[in-house]
């Protein structure tokens, strides 16, 4: 069973045409080239917010960084927290698009899609 859920900076139709192509749209232009219009930034802003977390931005870390791109929550729980604050962070993660989860018996395994981490890219980079 997997909860696999839209990146919300990829626009709908823009994954369909890119799951077909292969490639990733993000839903913005790069930060520098122009400004973001109220909507973009409406898209993009629960991205920053979830990783404006430091304890959320190394579970990510943790979960992209992990051997063959996926992680168990019992591999990724030494963060400092307790773990039900690591379940809160990994589901504010998950709702904001940032990563998926599979759950295995009893464990649940998360993953970053490679999608998110080019959308990412692209909305970070120069142009």
């Amino acid at each position: 069973m997997s909860n696999t859920k839209v990146l919300p900076l990829l626009e709908p139709e823009a994954v369909e045409i890119t799951e077909t192509l292969g490639a990733v749209a993000p839903c913005c232009p790069p930060l520098t080239e122009r400004p973001f219009t109220a909507e973009e930034a409406e898209r993009a802003a629960p991205m920053f917010k979830a990783l404006g977390d430091p304890v959320r931005l190394r579970l990510f870390s943790a979960v992209a960084s992990h051997e063959g791109g996926e992680a168990c929550v019992c591999d990724i729980s030494d963060v400092g927290v307790s773990q039900p604050t690591v379940s809160h962070h990994l589901k504010k993660l998950k709702e904001a698009g940032l990563l998926t989860s599979e759950r295995r018996g009893t464990w649940v395994y998360y993953r970053v899609e490679p999608s998110v981490l080019a959308a990412m890219g692209k909305l970070l980079t120069l142009r």
